[in-house]
C-alpha cells in the first residue's frame, strides 16, 4: 500500500508517560495519523535483554539511507517445484541503509514489522518508523534500553514502546507476547510469559486521549491482572492468538516445541496488540522484507543495518523492470527466454520512441535523430500484431514532418481500417491546410488531433486574427459546430473577433456563412448579432478610416430585417436592437451620399448627434478660402439643401449667424478670414430680405472701426431698397453724423436737450441746401427726435417759396403715420391763412391761390392713405372737398371763399342760384331765332369779379364746388323738362340720371316723372316726342327703374305705379295704329326677342285671341284708372311708412277715394269686353277692385275710422256687385278660351278656377276630359288641373279620379311614342290593363323596363306579366317564326327573330322575384311548340336554364344535349305515324322540317324513343344515335343489338343470299368478312352476356340454308369477342389492341398477359381491382382450342430471355435487375405462374439456373447468368424458402445472399469475366474490386459494378473511392456534356448560372471533404478546367500536401493558363467569404508566378497590377516596384508615341 508522506507521522518532539515500562506517545506530542490503519491489531518484537529504564540520549543507529529501490539481482531458485504457486524466480532490492555513528563490534538486535501504511524497523535501542514502502522516514527514536516490543494503536494516535521490566522480567529468558484487544472502547493487553500472562484492563486510550488533552492524570485509567496457566499445562506459554466467536473473545495459548535435532532453539515470543475491529484481510503479493546486518569481513565490526525486499519475481515483473531500465535487448531476450509476450517489449520500446519523438517534435534532436526514431517505431509497429495498438499509437505519436504523419496514419489504416484512423487523416488535412506543410509540428498536431472543442479552436484563431483559419476550421467543423451552439457560443465567437479584423475580409463570412448559419440554428438570438454588427460597424470609424463609411454600411447592412426571416415572430427577437441597426443603416447611407455626392466627410457621432443644418454648416466650415464659397454653395450646398427640403436662404443666414456667434468672441488675429467669409456666403443668398439680416448681424458683430470689406458691404446695401433700409440706415446713422455737421461748418458739438437740437435743425432747414431737409432728418433721428415737425417747417418753408410740387414729392416721402401728423397740422395753418381778409392783393390772393392747392393735393394724398379709418377718412374728406372747392372757385370764378363763408349754406345757395338763372338766361338767348346773344350774362362774385357762364360744363363746375351734387343738378332739370312737356329731353336727362346715379333720389325722381306723365295722358297735355315712340312702354318703364331703386318708403307707390303702367301698355298694344294720335302699336316682331329669363320663369303659352281697342278712346280711361290708383299728390307731405298708392294710404276727413274710380272702371270693363279682350277685363277688374278693397280693408284696423267707412259702404256694395257678376262671367268664357287653346296654359288655367265655384269648375274639367278624343298631352293637362285643385279643396276621391286619367294619359303619351294606342284600356280599371301586354310585347320597340314600368303603375302581378310576356312572346305564331329579317314595311307584322327573342327575354329573367312559376310554364309550354322547331325549343331552353331553377319534370343539361346532336342531324326515314299521332293530339300542325329533323319531344318521352331511332340505325348514323343514346341513358345494349340485328338484316343477309344465288358459297368474300365484323363489332358493345349470347344466336339461326358451316370462323372470333367482353372487369381488357387480336388467340394471350394491370397489381398497395387475365384466357383457349402449355413456355422465353423481335437489345448498356419491381416482364412470369402449384412452378424454373440453353424448347437460346438470375428472381417470389431449400439445396437464410451473388455473377459476365456462383463466393472481394478496376475501369458499368461491390462488402480504400468518384462523375458529366466538351484541349461552352453555382458548390464539398489527402487532386482540377474554371482548377491544385508535387503541378497549369482569366474568376466566382482563405492563396500564387517569370505585362492595364505591386513590397523587393513603375511609364509613352506619330500621318 502506498501511503503519502503528508498523511502520516511525523515527530519534532516527544514527551514521555512512565508507567511501569511502557512508554505511550501520543498525537498531540507526536503528529496525528491523518490516515486510518488498515488494522488496529499489531505485533510487537519484545527484546529479551533487560533494559536500562532511561532514555538515553545519544543517537545509536540514527544514519538512515533511503535507496531507491535500487535492483541488485534477480534470484531463481531451482529446488523450487513447478506444481508450487510462484515461478521460483526472486527479486532481491535493498530498501533502507541503516548505519551507527560509533564501532559496533556485536550483532545488533533487529526486528522489523509493519501495518496498512507503516513499517517499523528496531535495531538495539533505536526504533524507526518508516512508511509502508520504505520511502521516507516518519519517526526515529533512541533509548538508553534495548526495545522490548513496540505498537501503533487507536488508528494510530498512539505509540506504545515496551522495554524490559525489571523487577519481573529478570530471570526470565523466554519471549513475552503482547496483544492489544478493542472492546467496546476500551483497549486490553496481555503479556504472556512462561506460566501466564498479564491482563491490563480499562485501558481507554480515547479517555487517555480526553485526559492527555486536558492534561489530567491518567493513572485510574488502567488495572493489571496475573493469570497463571501452570494449572492448565506445564509446557509453558510459547505463543498465542486471539479471536472472536460471535460476542466472546478467546485467547489461544501455545506451548514450545523443542526440536531434538538442534542444540538450541529459541522461541520467539511475540506481544500480540490485538483490536477488535472486524476488518477484512486483504491479498497481498507474497513479499519478504529482510533486516539485515553486514559487515567487510567476518569478525569485523558491524557497518550497516540494511532492509531488503525479497519478493518472489515473477518474469513478468522482471521483465518489467527491465523494460522500466530501458533495457529493450535483454528485456527482449528475456522475454524469449521466458516465453513471455514479445509485443510488450515492443510497445515499451515504442512509447520511450514515443517520448523521444516528442522531444524532437520540439526540436530537442536534430533531423538525423527524428530519422532514426521513425525509422525505430515504423520497424517496431511491423513487429506488432495488435492492430488496435497500432492505429492509437499512430495517432498519438507526434510526428515531426507531415509526411510522416501522413504515411502512419496510412499505414494503420492498411493494418486496420477503422473510422478512427480516417478521421484522423481527415484531421491532418485540416490541420495542413490550417498551419501549412513548412509549420507542421508534431506535439502541435497531436494537440490539434485530440481537441474536441473545434469551436474552441475556431475562437483561437479569431483571438490570434487568423480570420482564414478561423473559416477554414468552421467550414469543415460546421456541422458538428451547430450541434452544440446556443447563445453562450454566439457571444464567444463575436467576442472573440478582433477590433484589427478587416471588415474586407469580415463582411463576405458573415453574409456568406455566419449570418445565414445564426438564422438557421439560433434565430432567437438576433438582438446579440444585432447589437454586435451594430457596434462593430461603429468602431470601423476609427480602425477603418479609409473605407468609412462604405465599410459600416457593408457590415451594418448583414444585420437587417432582410437577411432575418425570423424578424415577425411573436417575441420579436430583439426588435430593439434591429431598429437600431436599421436606423444606424440608415445614417450611414446619408453620410455615403454626403461624401460621395457633397464630398463631406462627417463622424458619425458628429452627424447623429447634429442635424441637417449643421451637416451643411460643416461643409461650409471646410471651405479653406472665401473664394471657393460660391462653389461650395452651387455643386453641395444647394444640391443638398434641394435634396432635404431646407430654405436655402435661411440655411445661409443661419450659417452667417452661426459663424458670427463663433468668431466674434475670438481673438481677431486668430480669424481673420470670418467677414470674408460671411461676406462670400451672403453673395450666394437670393432673399433679399434675409440678406438685409445678415448685413445687419455682420454690422452688429463686426469689429470697430468697420474693414473695408464690411464698410463696402454695407454701402452696397444702403444702396438697395428694401422693407429693412431703415434698420440699416439706423445702424450707419451715427457714423454719418458726423460727417453731415462738417459740411455745415459745425466742428465741435454738444447738444444737450430738443431745444437746442432743433434750433440747430432750424438752422440747416435756413440754408436751403439740396440736402438740407436730409440731414435735418438724419441728426433728428440720430437723436430720437419726431421728423413730423421738421417736415412741417420744410413744408411750410416750401409753400412760402411757391414749391407746389417739391412740396407734393416731400409729402409722399413720409410714412402714413408722419404724412398724416402733418398735414393736419398744415390744414390748421391754412385755414388760418385763409381767414385773412384784411390783406386783399394780388399777392396775397397768389399766396392763398398756392396754399389752397397744396392742401387740396395734400388732402387727397391723405385721403388715399386713411381709407382704413373712417372716422379721419371723412374728416380728411370733407376738408379736401372745402379746400379744392376753394381752389377751383378761385381759379374758374375767381371766387375768393374763406373756410367759414364755404361752410354756410346760405351763402352757397344764393351763389348757385346767381349762376344757374344766368346759365338759363343765356341758354335762352341763344336758342330763341338761333341767334346767339351779343351780350353774355355774368355772374358777380362777392369781391366783384364776374366771369362768363355759357356752358353746361361750367354750370357742372359750379355746383360741384357749392356742393351742389350733378344729381340733383340733373333732377331738377328733367322734371323741369317733364313738366314743360319736353319729353325727348326728359328721357336723356333721366336715362343719364338712371345709369349714373343709381339710388334712391334717382328713384324718386324717376317715380315723379312717370306718374306726371301719366296725369298728363289723363289730360291730354300736348308733349314733345320723338317719332315712333311708344310712350305707354316708356312710362312702364320708368316706373320699373324707380321701383328697382327706389326707397323703401316709396316701394308700394312705385309697385302700384307698375302694375297700373303695365296694364295700360298692355292695352295699348292690343289697340289699332293711329297716326292722329302719336302713339305706335307694337312691333310683333318683338316677340320672338323675349327675355330668355321670362320664358324660362313664366309660362306664357296662352294668347288670346280679340277685337283691336281704339286708343283715343281706351288711353285716357285707363290712364284715369291709374291716378285713381295713385289719389295722394305730389305736394302732399308724407311721414314714414305712408303711402300715395290707393291700396296704402289712409282715409282722410272728408275725401273718398274709391267714388273716382268706379265711373272710369265700369266704363273700361265694358270697352274691352265688347271688344272680346277678356284677358285683360279680367286683370284690369282684379287689380282694380283688389286695391279697394285692400284699401279699405288696411284702414278699419283703427276702430275710429269706423264712422268714415259707413261712406266707403256704398260705393263697395256697388263695385262688389259690378266685380262679381262680371268677374264670374269673363273667367268662364276666359277659361274656355284657355282649354281650347292647341297648348292648355295650367297656371293660367287653375287661376282662373279658383275664380268660380267648385261644381262649376270640375263640371268644365270633366266635360272637356270627356271631349277630348286620344289628345293624350290636352287629358293630361286637364287631368293634372283637376288634380291640383282636388288638393286644394280637400277633395281625396275627386283627386284619386283625376290621377288616374294622369296615369293613362302619361301611358297614352309613352306608348304613342312606341305607336301603341290605350284607348281600349284608357280610363278602365287597372286589372284591364293586363289586355294590352300582348299588344305591348309584340312591338318590337318595347323594353323590358316599360314592361316592368307598366306593371308597377297599374299593380299588376310583376311575375305573372313577365311570365306572360315570356309566353306570348316565344309561343305567339310560333308557326310563323324562321323569318330573322324581316322585309322592308313588314316589320310590324313579323314575329321577333330567335335571337331578339332570346336576348329581350334574358334581361327580363334577373328582374323576376321568382322563376319558378317561370319556368314551371315554360317546362309546360315546350311541348306545345313544334318538335321539329329546334331553334324556338333551344331558345325556351336557355330560358329555362338561364332562370337556374330546379326543373323536375325533365333535364335541361339533357335537353340542351339532345338538341346540340339533333341539330346536327338528318333523319333518313321519313316521319313516321307515332310522329303524326303526336301532331293531332296535340293540336300541332304539321311541319316540312319533319322530313329532315327528328320529333324532339317524342325522343325526350323514352316511350316513343325506339320507335323514333330504330328505323334510323345504320353504319352512318350510328355514332350520332350511340351519343344520343347515351345521352338519354337509354339501354345501350338494346341499341347495340338493334344495331347488329340492323348489319345483320340489311347488309348481311342479302350478301349471304346474293353469294348463294351467284354460286360463291365456299370461297372467301372481302365484303361479306367486312360486313360481319361491323356486326360483331356492335356485338361486341353489348354488356350484358346474356343479350349478347342471344343476338349472336339469333343471328346463327338466321343465316341461310347452307351459310352455318362457312360461318364457323366468324361465329368463333364471335365467342372470342364474348369472352373477353364479358369477362368480370372487361372494361379494362377491351380495349381496341386487343379487339384487333381476336383472330389470333395466341397473339391475344400474349396481349392479356402484357396488359398494364398486371404490372399495376404488383405497384398498388391495395385497394384496387383488377381483371381475372387467367380467366379471360382460359375460356378464349378453350374457345380456340389453343395449347396454353405451348404459349406459356413462349412466354416465358420472351420474358426471360428478353427475346422476341420487339425487344431492343442494347448490350452496351444492358443491367441485370436485382429486384423484381424493377422488370414488367418479371411481374408478368410471376402472374403467369402464380395459379400454377408451387411445385410445377419450380419445376419449369428450375432447371433454367443449371441449363446451358434454354430448356423449355429444342432451338431456344444460350442461357447466361443474367437469364439465370431473372429466373432465380422469379423462384424466390414464387416458392416459399422451405421449397427453395429443398429444390435449390441453398439454405433459406443465404437465398438473399446467393440472388445477389447471382447478380454480380451475371454483371461480371456481361464484362466478359467468366466466374460461377460458387467462385464468386469463395473469391476475395478486395482483390476482385482491384482487378476489376485495374482492367476496367474505363466502362462505365464496370465503374458502377465496383461501386457496388464496394458498398456490398465495405471496400473502403481511400485511393480506390477517390478514383471511383472521379469516374462517375466523369461519365455523368461527359453523358450530359458530350456535345459541348469533347476534350481537355477544347474549351467547353460558357457555362449557365446554374452549371456555375453547381460546380462553386462542388468545389465547397471539396473543400470539406474528409477524405482530402486521399483524393486525386489532380485529376479533380483537370475536371474544373475542363469546365472553363482555371480558378477552382489551381485551387484544387493547392490542395495538394505534397509540396513537390503541388509546385510542379501549379507551375504546369499557370504556364498555360491565362493568368489574368484566373484573377478575374477568383473576383467573380470565389469571394465569397466560404472558400477560407482560398481565394487569397489562388490570388497570391498567380501573382507570384508573375513576377517569377517576369509577366508583369499581362497585368499591366488591369486593376489587378497594384495587386502585385503590393505583393512585391511585401516580399521586400520594392526595386522591382520601381522597375514596374518605370515599365509602365515607359508603355504609356510607347502608346502616346504610336498615338502621336498616327495622327500626324
Amino acid at each position: 500500500m502506498t501511503i503519502n508522506k503528508k498523511m502520516l507521522f511525523g515527530f519534532p518532539s516527544a514527551r514521555r508517560y512512565e508507567r511501569g515500562s511502557t512508554c505511550i506517545w501520543h498525537e498531540k506530542e507526536v503528529v496525528s495519523v491523518r490516515q486510518k490503519s488498515g488494522s488496529d491489531h499489531l505485533n510487537t518484537h519484545i527484546c529479551s535483554n533487560p533494559p536500562n529504564c532511561k532514555l538515553h540520549e545519544m543517537a545509536m543507529w540514527s544514519d538512515v539511507e533511503l535507496l531507491a529501490n535500487e535492483d541488485t539481482n534477480t534470484v531463481r531458485l531451482g529446488s523450487v517445484s513447478r506444481e508450487e504457486n510462484g515461478s521460483g524466480l526472486y527479486q532481491l532490492d535493498t530498501l533502507v541503509k541503516i548505519t551507527n555513528a560509533n564501532e559496533v563490534k556485536t550483532d545488533p538486535r533487529l526486528s522489523s514489522f509493519s501495518g496498512s501504511n507503516w513499517s517499523i524497523v528496531v535495531a538495539d535501542k533505536t526504533v524507526i518508523l518508516f512508511d509502508q514502502n520504505y520511502q521516507s522516514i516518519l519517526l526515529l527514536l533512541n533509548f538508553e534500553t534495548d526495545v522490548d516490543a513496540i505498537d501503533v494503536c487507536l488508528e494510530g494516535k498512539f505509540l506504545v514502546v515496551l522495554l524490559y521490566i525489571v523487577y519481573y522480567l529478570v530471570v526470565m529468558s523466554n519471549y513475552i507476547h503482547t496483544f492489544f484487544f478493542l472492546y467496546i472502547g476500551m483497549y486490553h493487553v496481555f503479556l504472556l510469559i512462561q506460566d501466564g500472562f498479564f491482563h491490563i484492563t480499562n485501558l481507554a486510550l480515547a479517555k487517555i486521549e480526553t485526559a492527555i488533552e486536558r492534561n489530567d492524570g491518567i493513572g485510574a485509567l488502567k488495572e493489571i491482572d496475573f493469570c497463571s496457566t501452570k494449572d492448565y499445562h506445564d509446557e509453558g506459554c510459547s505463543t498465542a492468538v486471539m479471536f472472536n466467536l460471535g460476542h466472546e473473545m478467546h485467547l489461544m495459548i501455545g506451548v514450545s516445541v523443542c526440536d531434538t535435532n538442534m542444540k538450541h532453539v529459541d522461541t520467539k515470543v511475540r506481544c500480540v496488540l490485538y483490536g477488535y475491529c472486524g476488518t477484512k484481510l486483504l491479498c497481498k503479493i507474497q513479499v519478504i522484507i529482510i533486516v539485515s546486518f553486514s559487515s567487510s569481513s567476518r569478525g569485523e565490526p558491524i557497518s550497516s543495518v540494511v532492509v531488503r525486499c525479497f519478493t518472489e519475481a515473477l518474469p513478468e515483473n522482471r521483465l518489467s523492470r527491465l523494460l522500466h531500465k530501458h533495457m529493450f535487448e535483454e528485456a527482449e531476450k528475456f522475454a524469449i527466454t521466458f516465453e513471455l509476450d514479445i509485443e510488450l517489449v515492443y510497445k515499451v520500446k515504442l512509447d520511450f520512441v514515443l517520448e523521444q519523438l516528442a522531444s524532437a517534435s520540439v526540436g530537442g534532436y536534430g533531423q538525423d535523430v527524428w530519422c532514426e526514431l521513425v525509422g525505430e517505431a515504423k520497424t517496431n509497429l511491423m513487429k506488432i500484431t495488435d492492430e488496435q495498438y497500432v492505429v492509437e499509437y499512430c495517432l498519438k505519436a507526434p510526428w515531426p514532418t507531415f509526411e510522416t504523419a501522413e504515411k502512419m496514419l496510412n499505414h494503420a489504416a492498411t493494418r486496420y481500417s477503422s473510422l478512427q484512423i480516417q478521421e484522423a487523416l481527415a484531421r491532418l488535412a485540416t490541420f495542413c491546410s490550417l498551419h501549412g506543410l513548412e509549420n507542421f509540428n508534431g506535439i502541435a498536431w497531436i494537440e490539434f488531433l485530440n481537441c474536441t472543442d473545434n469551436l474552441g479552436d475556431i475562437l483561437t484563431h479569431l483571438r490570434e486574427g487568423d480570420m482564414k483559419g478561423a473559416q477554414l476550421l468552421w467550414l469543415r467543423y460546421e456541422g458538428q459546430i451547430a450541434a452544440e451552439f446556443d447563445e453562450s457560443k454566439l457571444q464567444a465567437v463575436l467576442n472573440a473577433i478582433p477590433e484589427d479584423v478587416s471588415s474586407r475580409d469580415l463582411c463576405p463570412w458573415f453574409r456568406t456563412v455566419f449570418v445565414p448559419f445564426v438564422r438557421r440554428v439560433l434565430p432567437t438570438e438576433q438582438k446579440h448579432l444585432a447589437r454586435w454588427l451594430e457596434q462593430r460597424a461603429r468602431n470601423l470609424e476609427l480602425t477603418e478610416k479609409v473605407a468609412w463609411p462604405q465599410n459600416g454600411l457593408d457590415l451594418a447592412v448583414l444585420g437587417l430585417p432582410s437577411l432575418w426571416s425570423w424578424m415577425k415572430s411573436d417575441d420579436k427577437f430583439g426588435a430593439e436592437e434591429v431598429e437600431n441597426l436599421k436606423s444606424l443603416v440608415s445614417n450611414l447611407r446619408q453620410l455615403l451620399d454626403l461624401h460621395r455626392k457633397y464630398n463631406c466627410r462627417l463622424s458619425l457621432s458628429v452627424f447623429e448627434k447634429g442635424s441637417v443644418r449643421s451637416v451643411a454648416f460643416f461643409m461650409l466650415d471646410k471651405v479653406p478660402a472665401p473664394e471657393l464659397i460660391a462653389a461650395t454653395v452651387d455643386n453641395s450646398i444647394l444640391p443638398y439643401a434641394e435634396e432635404h427640403g431646407i430654405p436655402f436662404n435661411e440655411l445661409l443666414l443661419q450659417y452667417i449667424k452661426d459663424l458670427l456667434e463663433r468668431c466674434s468672441s475670438q481673438t481677431t488675429t486668430l480669424f481673420t478670414e470670418w467677414e470674408a467669409k460671411s461676406v462670400a456666403v451672403l453673395g450666394c443668398m437670393t432673399d433679399t430680405d434675409m440678406m438685409v439680416d445678415a448685413v445687419l448681424e455682420i454690422m452688429q458683430k463686426a469689429v470697430v472701426p468697420w474693414s473695408n470689406v464690411v464698410e463696402k458691404l454695407v454701402q452696397q446695401y444702403l444702396e438697395m431698397n428694401g422693407p429693412k433700409q431703415e434698420l440699416l440706415k439706423e445702424s450707419y446713422c451715427l457714423m454719418e453724423i458726423r460727417k453731415l455737421l462738417r459740411g455745415y461748418g459745425i466742428r465741435n458739438f454738444n447738444l444737450s436737450n430738443c431745444t437746442q437740437i432743433m434750433t440747430l435743425i432750424r438752422y440747416i432747414l435756413k440754408q436751403d441746401l439740396p440736402m438740407s431737409l436730409d440731414d435735418s432728418l438724419t441728426l433728428a433721428e440720430a437723436y430720437k427726435l419726431p421728423t413730423m415737425h421738421i417736415h412741417y417747417m420744410y413744408l411750410i418753408q416750401l409753400i412760402s417759396q411757391g414749391k407746389t410740387e417739391e412740396c407734393m414729392i416731400v409729402l409722399k416721402k413720409l410714412s402714413s403715420a408722419e404724412a398724416e401728423c402733418v398735414v393736419e397740422r398744415l390744414t390748421s395753418w391754412a385755414r388760418l391763412q385763409l381767414e385773412d381778409k384784411v390783406h386783399i392783393s394780388d399777392e396775397h390772393k397768389k399766396h392763398q391761390m398756392v396754399i389752397a392747392q397744396v392742401m387740396a393735393e395734400a388732402l387727397k394724398y391723405l385721403h388715399i392713405t386713411q381709407k382704413h379709418d373712417a372716422l379721419k377718412s371723412m374728416e380728411c374728406e370733407n376738408n379736401l372737398i372745402m379746400f379744392k372747392a376753394i381752389a377751383h372757385l378761385q381759379e374758374d370764378f375767381d371766387v375768393f371763399f374763406t373756410p367759414s363763408n364755404y361752410e354756410d349754406p346760405n351763402i352757397r345757395k344764393q351763389i348757385q342760384e346767381h349762376h344757374i338763372m344766368a346759365y338759363e338766361n343765356t341758354r335762352g338767348r341763344r336758342s330763341s331765332k338761333g341767334k346767339a346773344v351779343m351780350t353774355p350774362v355774368v355772374a358777380n362774385d362777392p369781391d366783384g369779379k364776374t366771369k362768363t357762364i355759357s356752358t353746361e360744363a361750367g354750370l357742372r363746375r359750379l355746383g360741384r364746388q357749392l356742393q351742389r351734387t350733378e344729381q340733383e343738378l340733373w333732377s331738377d332739370l328733367a322734371l323741369r323738362a317733364v313738366g314743360v312737356g319736353k319729353v325727348d329731353k326728359a328721357l336723356k336727362i333721366l336715362s343719364e340720371l338712371y345709369e349714373h346715379h343709381y339710388n334712391p333720389s334717382t328713384g324718386k325722381v324717376l317715380f315723379t316723372a312717370a306718374k306726371t306723365l301719366c296725369q298728363m295722358l289723363e289730360a291730354d297735355v300736348p308733349m314733345v316726342l320723338p317719332d315712333d315712340m311708344d310712350l305707354p312702354a316708356v312710362i312702364h318703364d320708368l316706373a320699373c327703374q324707380a321701383i328697382t331703386v327706389c326707397h323703401s318708403d316709396l316701394l308700394l307707390d312705385c309697385l302700384e305705379l307698375c302694375k297700373c303702367t303695365r296694364i295700360a301698355m298692355d292695352v295699348y298694344h292690343q289697340c289699332q295704329l293711329s297716326d292722329n294720335y302719336g302713339f305706335i302699336a307694337k312691333d310683333l316682331s318683338l316677340e320672338a326677342e323675349k327675355d330668355p329669363y321670362s320664358q324660362w320663369s313664366f309660362q306664357d303659352v296662352f294668347n288670346e285671341d280679340c277685337i283691336v281697342l281704339d286708343p283715343v278712346s281706351v288711353l285716357p280711361v285707363q290712364y284715369e284708372i291709374t291716378n285713381c290708383m295713385l289719389p295722394i299728390s305730389q305736394d302732399t307731405k308724407l311721414y314714414p311708412l305712408d303711402c300715395s298708392c290707393l291700396s296704402h294710404c289712409s282715409f282722410e276727413d272728408g275725401s273718398n277715394y274709391l267714388r273716382p274710380l268706379l265711373g272710369p272702371l265700369a266704363n273700361m270693363l265694358q270697352m274691352l269686353q265688347e271688344c272680346s279682350q277678356l284677358e285683360l277685363a279680367l286683370r284690369v277688374l282684379v287689380n282694380s277692385y283688389g286695391s279697394c278693397l285692400q284699401h279699405v280693408t288696411s284702414n278699419v284696423m283703427d276702430m275710429k275710422l269706423s264712422v268714415q267707412l259707413q261712406m266707403y259702404n256704398k260705393c263697395m256694395n256697388e263695385l262688389r256687385k259690378t266685380t262679381a257678376s262680371s268677374l264670374n262671367a269673363v273667367a268662364v268664357a276666359l277659361l274656355n278660351k284657355v282649354f281650347n287653346w292647341r297648348v292648355v296654359d295650367c297656371d293660367l288655367a287653375i287661376g282662373l278656377c279658383t275664380l268660380l265655384s267648385k261644381a262649376e269648375v270640375f263640371k268644365i274639367l270633366w266635360k272637356v276630359i270627356d271631349n277630348t278624343w286620344q289628345n293624350y298631352d290636352k287629358i293630361l293637362a286637364v287631368a293634372k288641373i283637376g288634380a291640383n285643385l282636388c288638393c286644394l279643396y280637400d277633395e281625396p276621391e275627386e283627386q284619386e279620379k283625376f290621377l288616374s286619367v294622369i296615369i293613362d294619359a302619361e301611358w297614352g303619351i309613352k306608348l304613342g311614342k312606341l305607336e301603341i294606342s290605350i284607348q281600349p284600356v284608357f280610363r278602365q280599371q287597372p286589372e284591364m290593363k293586363s289586355s294590352l301586354i300582348p299588344v305591348l310585347v309584340k312591338n318590337k320597340k318595347i323594353t323590358p323596363e316599360i314592361i316592368l314600368q307598366y306593371c308597377s303603375t297599374f299593380g299588376l302581378d310583376r311575375d305573372g306579366v313577365i311570365n306572360q310576356y315570356i309566353t306570348t312572346l316565344l309561343l305567339l305564331q310560333e308557326d310563323e317564326d324562321g323569318a330573322c329579317d324581316p322585309g322592308p314595311g313588314q316589320e310590324d307584322g313579323q314575329p321577333l327573330c330567335h335571337a331578339d327573342a332570346l336576348e329581350r327575354v334574358l334581361q327580363i329573367i334577373p328582374m323576376l322575384h321568382s322563376t319558378s312559376e317561370l319556368t314551371d310554364s315554360l317546362c309546360a309550354a315546350i311541348f306545345k311548340l313544334s318538335p321539329y322547331n329546334y331553334e324556338r325549343i333551344e331558345v325556351v331552353l336557355k330560358i329555362i336554364q338561364a332562370a337556374d331553377e330546379n326543373v323536375t319534370s325533365f333535364s335541361i343539361s339533357q335537353a340542351m344535349g339532345l338538341l346540340q346532336h339533333l341539330k346536327s342531324y338528318k333523319r333518313i326515314f321519313p316521319p313516321s305515324d307515332v310522329e303524326n299521332t303526336y301532331l293531332l293530339e296535340n293540336s300541332l300542325l304539321p311541319n316540312p322540317l319533319s322530313n329532315d329533323r327528328l320529333p324532339f319531344h317524342l325522343l325526350m318521352q323514352s316511350k316513343h324513343y325506339w320507335k323514333i331511332i330504330s328505323p334510323e340505325l345504320s353504319e352512318e348514323t350510328f355514332p350520332t344515335l350511340l351519343l344520343i343514346s347515351k345521352l338519354l341513358k337509354v339501354s345501350l345494349d338494346k341499341l347495340y343489338m338493334s344495331a347488329a340485328n340492323h348489319v345483320f338484316e340489311k347488309k348481311l343477309k342479302p350478301l349471304l343470299l346474293e353469294q348463294r344465288k351467284k354460286g360463291q358459297g365456299h370461297g372467301y368474300n372481302k365484303e361479306t368478312f367486312t360486313v360481319a365484323k361491323t356486326m360483331m363489332k356492335y356485338i361486341h358493345c353489348i354488356q350484358s352476356p346474356e343479350w349478347a349470347a342471344a343476338t349472336a344466336h339469333k343471328i346463327t339461326q338466321e343465316l341461310p340454308s347452307g351459310q352455318t358451316s362457312r360461318l364457323t370462323t366468324y361465329t368463333t372470333l364471335l365467342g372470342m369477342f364474348l369472352v373477353l367482353i364479358y369477362s368480370s372487369d372487361h372494361d379494362q381488357l377491351n380495349s381496341p389492341e386487343h379487339l384487333k387480336l381476336t383472330g389470333l388467340p395466341a397473339r391475344l394471350i400474349v396481349a392479356l398477359y402484357e396488359h398494364s394491370s398486371v404490372e399495376q397489381r404488383y405497384r398498388d398497395s391495395g385497394g384496387q381491382t383488377y381483371p381475372d387475365i387467367h380467366a379471360v384466357v382460359k375460356e378464349i383457349a378453350t374457345i380456340n382450342n389453343v395449347d396454353l402449355l405451348k404459349i406459356r413456355n413462349m412466354m416465358l422465353e420472351k420474358w426471360i430471355c428478353k427475346t422476341g423481335p420487339a425487344v431492343v437489345k442494347d448490350i452496351g448498356n444492358y443491367d441485370c435487375v436485382s429486384n423484381i419491381e424493377e422488370d414488367p416482364d418479371l411481374m408478368r412470369v410471376v402472374y403467369m405462374l402464380q395459379p400454377c402449384p408451387v411445385d410445377d412452378a419450380v419445376r419449369l424454373l428450375n432447371p433454367i439456373l443449371s441449363a446451358e440453353t434454354w430448356p423449355l424448347s429444342t432451338a431456344g437460346p444460350r442461357l447466361t447468368f443474367c437469364h439465370r438470375t431473372r429466373a432465380l428472381l422469379c423462384l424466390v417470389r414464387l416458392a416459399d424458402a422451405a421449397a427453395l431449400e429443398a429444390r435449390l439445396q441453398i439454405p433459406r437464410t443465404k437465398i438473399q445472399y446467393y440472388l445477389k451473388c447471382y447478380v454480380f455473377v451475371s454483371q461480371l459476365e456481361a464484362l466478359n469475366i467468366p466466374y460461377t456462383v460458387q467462385s464468386f463466393v469463395n473469391s476475395p472481394k478486395e482483390g476482385l474490386v482491384k482487378g476489376l478496376w485495374k482492367n476496367h475501369s474505363h466502362e462505365p458499368q464496370a465503374v458502377r459494378l465496383v461501386a457496388d461491390l464496394c458498398l456490398e462488402y465495405q471496400v473502403y480504400d481511400p485511393q480506390l473511392w477517390n478514383s471511383l468518384l472521379q469516374k462517375l462523375l466523369g461519365f455523368n458529366l461527359v453523358r450530359r456534356h458530350a456535345s459541348e466538351t469533347l476534350s481537355c484541349s477544347v474549351p467547353s461552352v460558357p457555362l449557365s448560372p446554374d452549371q456555375q453555382e453547381t460546380l462553386y458548390k462542388t468545389f465547397v464539398l471539396l473543400l470539406k471533404c474528409p477524405f482530402l489527402l486521399n483524393l486525386d487532386l489532380m485529376g479533380i482540377a483537370n475536371r474544373f478546367a475542363q469546365f472553363n474554371l482555371p480558378a477552382f482548377a489551381l485551387g484544387t491544385l493547392l490542395l495538394i500536401p505534397c509540396p513537390l508535387k503541388k509546385a510542379q503541378q501549379i507551375q504546369g497549369f499557370l504556364s498555360v493558363c491565362n493568368p489574368v482569366a484566373i484573377l478575374e474568376q477568383v473576383e467573380e466566382l470565389m469571394n465569397t467569404g466560404e472558400l477560407a482563405g482560398i481565394p487569397s492563396q489562388v490570388t497570391e500564387t498567380v501573382l507570384t508566378f508573375i513576377s517569377q517569370n517576369g509577366q508583369h505585362h499581362k497585368l499591366l492595364k488591369t486593376k489587378h497590377f497594384k495587386h502585385l505591386k503590393q505583393l512585391i513590397v511585401a516580399n521586400g523587393k520594392p526595386n522591382q516596384v520601381k522597375d514596374l513603375d518605370l515599365y509602365k511609364e515607359n508603355e504609356a509613352i510607347s502608346v502616346y508615341y504610336s498615338y502621336l506619330v498616327e495622327n500626324i500621318k
